[in-house]
């Protein structure tokens, strides 16, 4: 009892330090003082929480009754029945399927299964594991045939990784901002703990002709999808992919295999393995000539670019998530590079006028999900929120009018054609009312 008094008397003596415009304060105030700081909620917002004094504990129904059997396989709680993907094709209409993450309503950096993003082309696919084959061939010195249950023989891996559509973020080229959430907006990225066979492994049995340079990864499912991959990304990091978050990768993720590729945008990722040849040069398939480049204004196009640029955005407070009343509350979102570790992430709750660095949750991993977390004491006025990453190789998240002034007019220009919208990670900004509502808003 007398430490909960100390410490509210150096909360009240030394309150948290602002350290930027509109109530931001230093990440000291999460990594020290999240018990002064909930104190603080708790007396400063008139909140929901109680004095214990005044409503001591009752037993509801569910303490006096035992429980429910427990299920084979346990499923998330019928009070979060919200918590789902948003589906673009559920009726399988000849077009593209997609499932979008809904980021504002989950916390941490690992995505449940259940809730990973999907875009796939015909379908979810169904295989039978013990008939699916891998073939490895091309400029190899023995073409090899492996089963599924023959890569389980092998020494596996296992790595966090994110995995993003090419297309995510799309609706922040439109000339106006588009009012949607997390999910509508930045719901096709998701991140995971991989498991399988490095595809080197696989490469140095078959034996790696010299002449070859690039592999074609081919998919299972009907449209068999298919890309051209550098070699040199097969003998880094590339995984052959068998379990997703500790379980078999789920069907509409690539069962019973996948290609992960970390850091690499979502398409290259494929999934339903089959085949890869090994060649000297890429096929100039549709996904990387037509499809999957980034278009520029004078009229040439980014191909063959890669990976997924540095990237955050904030699910918390964020469109959908109203908050209540002035007072102390913790902005929160995600962060992630496809060449390395974030370095850091920055808040501004005055539209990009001043910034504070927000803390990062760890552990900080190489191509992974990064949480990052900023106290913020809300006067109750207007605000516009943003966040700007910065990973360990110098790349700065940039402003969405920077990004528009280097790819292009937005869609909705007159008289000028719709660009393709790839790779988008320019800045979001969310604006808040005094009513505490928030919205997609341009800044």
């Amino acid at each position: 009892m007398s430490i909960r008094k100390n410490r509210t008397r150096d909360f009240a003596s030394s309150p948290p330090e602002p350290v930027a415009g509109n109530g931001l304060l230093h990440r000291r105030a999460l990594l020290e003082r999240g018990v002064m700081l909930a104190g603080a909620v708790a007396t400063g917002a008139g909140s929901q929480l109680a004095s214990a004094s005044a409503e001591p504990l009752t037993n509801g129904p569910w303490s006096l009754a035992p429980g429910v059997p427990i299920p084979p396989y346990g499923q998330p709680s019928k009070f979060e029945q919200k918590v789902v993907r948003t589906l673009s094709n559920p009726k399988l209409e000849p077009r593209t399927s997609g499932a979008r993450t809904p980021h504002h309503l989950l916390n941490g950096t690992i995505t449940p299964n259940g809730l990973h993003f999907v875009v796939a082309r015909g379908g979810e696919t169904e295989i039978d594991p013990d008939k699916h084959r891998l073939l490895i061939h091309g400029l190899v010195r023995q073409p090899m045939i492996y089963t599924v249950d023959a890569l389980h023989r092998y020494p596996m891996v296992s790595r966090i990784s994110f995995v993003e559509c090419g297309g995510n973020s799309a609706p922040l080229y439109s000339k106006e901002p588009i009012q949607g959430n997390v999910q509508a907006l930045h719901g096709l990225c998701s991140c995971a703990e991989w498991t399988g066979v490095a595809l080197a492994t696989l490469l140095d049995e078959v034996g790696v002709d010299p002449k070859a340079k690039w592999f074609i990864a081919e998919g299972a499912d009907l449209p068999t999808m298919n890309k051209s991959i550098p070699l040199a990304k097969a003998m880094d990091d590339a995984m052959i992919a068998l379990y997703q978050n500790g379980e078999a990768i789920n069907p509409s993720n690539g069962y019973p295999m996948r290609l992960l590729l970390p850091g690499y945008e979502g398409n290259m990722n494929v999934k339903w393995l089959r085949r890869i040849k090994l060649v000297d040069s890429p096929v100039m398939a549709i996904n990387e000539t037509k499809q999957y480049t980034i278009l520029r204004p004078d009229g040439k196009a980014w191909q063959f670019y890669f990976p997924q640029e540095v990237k955050s955005f904030i699910t918390h407070p964020s469109p959908g998530l109203s908050i209540k009343g002035p007072g102390f509350y913790e902005i929160s979102g995600i962060s992630f590079s496809g060449n390395g570790r974030i370095s850091k992430v920055e808040v501004s709750a005055d539209g990009g006028k001043s910034w504070a660095q927000a803390a990062l949750q760890q552990p900080v991993l190489s191509k992974a999900f990064t949480r990052f977390r900023m106290a913020w004491n809300w006067d109750g006025g207007p605000v516009i929120l943003q966040s700007r990453a910065t990973d360990e190789a110098g790349n700065v998240q940039p402003s969405r009018e920077a990004f528009i002034a280097e790819r292009g007019p937005p869609r909705g220009t007159p008289n000028v054609a719709a660009f393709t919208m790839e790779h988008c990670n320019a800045i979001t900004s969310w604006g808040i009312n005094p009513k505490g509502e928030v919205s997609h808003v341009y800044a």
